[in-house]
């Protein structure tokens, strides 16, 4: 994943389900740095790779392969 990416955040501890942030880092320590906004406030956030999931806000393009290139 590339960053910055903007993401949204799963986070059980932090009651976090589908928040928008930005993806700053994913530190060797096993945590991602990120930027979430919580009310009016942007704040950085450390959570911990383990416990958190990350969902990219654009979903990936499709490529579709042509019919003629698939061998039989």
């Amino acid at each position: 994943m590339d960053v910055p990416a903007e993401v949204l955040v799963h986070n059980a501890q932090l009651g976090m389900k589908g928040n928008r942030a930005t993806l700053l880092r994913i530190a060797d320590e096993r945590y991602y740095e990120l930027n979430a906004h919580f009310g009016e406030q942007l704040h950085r956030l450390l959570l911990p790779i383990a416990g958190t999931a990350l969902i990219l806000s654009s979903p990936e393009e499709v490529f579709e392969a042509a019919v003629d290139e698939i061998e039989r």
